[in-house]
């Protein structure tokens, strides 16, 4: 057997085991994007892909979506000197979807581990599908409608209480983006649009926005859809996130910690 499949929660995460030589020929790939999607994280323990594999690979599920200089592989590390953007990473500390400042956000991440670091650094996730399919009647009538203005500057204070007033300002030049607060997918499934780039409800005061988005926060990353990668060097992992959430545990930036992420094109808009 070249593939194998075993639940990691009953909710969320499931682990593949594969040959590199199976993963790279492709005939997976319709299995792969289903459970991605059924299961919203895919862990592939101690692989060890090559960047150049991992581009392969990721060309198999889908078109690659290349990264804002353009390169086709990104080091995710707090370390400045191997990536000049590094602090920006920060906010990956803290529950997000990627891609809420553009129409289409990408579909998935596919994350290799290269360097652990010796405390934290483990990455969280959890399925807002199940969360959504878990909300009372009554609440996915109430928010069927709502729409959220989401940005990237919002994440900033996150990590930064007191930024400088020109770290702001380019944070807020990246823009806004309005999105509905419940995503109805072209497969019919629906899932919450929340995390730390949501700000402000439409037609709601500051202060209600801030409730119910923190409450629908911590309902979301409730245990029971929730699963946490402890990472060990050559794991892969992949997550859907059109249908999850994720953040980083905190980590010291001065231990190296580094990982190489491919993504795939998105295929649908927020809708």
């Amino acid at each position: 057997m070249t593939f194998r499949t075993n639940d990691l929660t009953p909710r969320i995460a499931t682990e593949i085991l594969s040959t590199k030589q199976a993963l790279l020929s492709g005939r997976h790939a319709k299995t792969i994007r289903e459970l991605l999607e059924a299961r919203g994280v895919l862990v592939f323990p101690e692989l060890h892909f090559t960047d150049e594999e991992q581009v392969a690979f990721t060309e198999t599920l889908g078109t690659l979506a290349p990264e804002m200089a353009g390169e086709t592989v990104y080091k995710v590390t707090l370390d400045t000197s191997a990536n000049a953007r590094a602090d920006y990473l920060k906010g990956s500390w803290y529950w997000h979807i990627d891609g809420t400042m553009n129409e289409v956000p990408i579909l998935a991440s596919i994350l290799s581990s290269k360097v652990l670091s010796p405390t934290g650094g483990q990455t969280d996730f959890c399925n807002t599908y199940a969360s959504y399919d878990d909300l009372s009647d009554e609440d996915k009538q109430a928010y069927e409608q709502l729409r959220v203005m989401h940005s990237a500057w919002n994440t900033l204070f996150y990590y930064d209480p007191e930024p400088a007033l020109n770290k702001v300002k380019e944070m807020m030049s990246i823009g806004d983006n309005e999105l509905p607060l419940v995503w109805t997918h072209r497969s019919g499934r629906k899932s919450l649009v929340i995390g730390a780039t949501a700000y402000q409800v439409a037609g709601k005061s500051y202060k209600e926005s801030t409730e119910l988005l923190v409450k629908l926060r911590e309902w979301a990353t409730l245990p029971q859809f929730c699963y946490r990668h402890e990472w060990k060097v050559g794991d892969m992992v992949i997550w859907d996130n059109t249908g999850t959430m994720h953040r980083a545990t905190p980590y010291d930036p001065a231990c190296g910690r580094m990982l190489h992420r491919t993504k795939l094109q998105g295929e649908e808009t927020f809708a």
